[in-house]
């Protein structure tokens, strides 16, 4: 490639990111149908409080504003470094459960849920993808580098160096406009740009026709990135240091009472001395609405003890709507089934109308 991808500082690409997401979020009050959302996770298991602060919630209020919403369930995906895929089937239907009892609700908003291996119109854009990205690139990719070092992986899969092109092919498919992402993220949205960029530059633009692709943006999250109840690591089931929203009261109530602290009695906010407590307080926060300052001022010496016990009557409140929810959905497997089924439907047909436009662009037409 005469023009790699060179990718961006991710301080400044993120610094940028900010400032773009500012201009979206609010043009997102105003003109919500001119954007299309996609977003998604890999169904490795149960979805945990990280995943409702940092996503869940936002793609409801996204819904809720009236973007219409695509929510893509990467089951092909496990397959570049899960081993577990005798699971994938379950994980999904519990994904679906979660997305529900959260508030997501396809019948009312504007909002499809898919299997990602349902919709063999979006993988077909894989072969032309890898066409416009060189091997340089896709070994370059941090977040792949990174993926890769966090999984332990010694041999490494095809499917993992090209999960920025895969991901590519997602928010592609359907025209994504706008994804909600982390900072380290802003790799694989890099390079879906470039890749929507060298479509339509050399199958569109120098054929003078319309571009097809459009150049999706990051939506970054407003919620800092939550730690695990050990309070050093981001939370995770795999790390045994997270709270699932399929959890029981008690067995959250049990998860926070190891939930690491430190030997101050007096509770504080400060994130970069007492990050451990700093993140309960932050938990908590994001429960009631108040200042995690306040919240400290209220504990003070209380102590540990207290500020745990905050903590649990806080989440077990936020969360019984969704638990009760989620235990009369789970009694509706061929309704959740549905719910997947006619997605997958909708999907298809948005990709198939995509795929049509590919082919017209690269004279493959019949």
């Amino acid at each position: 490639m005469s023009d790699e991808i060179q990718y961006t500082d991710i301080n400044k690409s993120f610094e940028a990111a900010v400032e773009k997401s500012k201009i979206i979020e609010a043009d997102l009050l105003v003109n919500p149908k001119k954007y299309r959302v996609l977003t998604g996770d890999r169904p490795t298991g149960n979805l945990h409080i990280g995943h409702y602060f940092g996503s869940l919630q936002n793609r409801v209020r996204l819904a809720n504003l009236g973007v219409p919403t695509m929510i893509l369930i990467a089951d092909y995906q496990v397959l570049t470094d899960h081993d577990a895929f005798d699971k994938i089937s379950q994980n999904t239907k519990q994904l679906v459960i979660d997305y529900l009892a959260a508030g997501l609700n396809p019948e009312k908003q504007d909002v499809i849920i898919y299997p990602h291996s349902y919709v063999p119109e979006c993988n077909q854009l894989m072969l032309p993808f890898l066409t416009l990205v060189s091997n340089a690139e896709l070994s370059r990719n941090p977040t792949v580098k990174e993926e890769i070092e966090s999984a332990g992986l010694k041999n490494v899969n095809a499917g993992m160096y090209t999960y920025p092109v895969h991901q590519a092919c997602d928010i592609l498919f359907c025209k994504g406009n706008i994804v909600p992402v982390g900072k380290d993220q802003l790799p694989h949205l890099e390079m879906t740009r470039t890749i929507a960029n060298r479509f339509n530059r050399k199958f569109c633009l120098d054929m003078g026709k319309e571009p097809v692709f459009p150049e999706p943006q990051a939506l970054l999250s407003k919620t800092p990135m939550i730690l695990g109840l050990d309070g050093s690591q981001k939370m995770s089931k795999s790390r045994n240091n997270a709270i699932m929203l399929c959890a029981t009261e008690d067995e959250t109530a049990k998860m926070i009472k190891k939930a690491k602290t430190d030997g101050e009695r007096n509770i504080t906010y400060d994130p970069v001395n007492r990050p451990e407590v700093a993140n309960l307080l932050m938990l908590i926060s994001l429960c009631t609405k108040e200042t995690p300052e306040a919240i400290a001022a209220r504990i003070g010496e209380g102590g540990g003890g207290m500020l745990k016990n905050t903590l649990t009557e806080a989440l077990n409140e936020e969360l019984r709507p969704l638990r009760e929810e989620r235990k009369r959905l789970e009694a509706q497997p061929d309704y959740i089934r549905q719910v997947l089924l006619n997605g997958a439907e909708k999907a298809r047909e948005i990709g198939i109308k995509t795929l049509n436009e590919v082919r017209e662009r690269m004279n493959m037409m019949i």
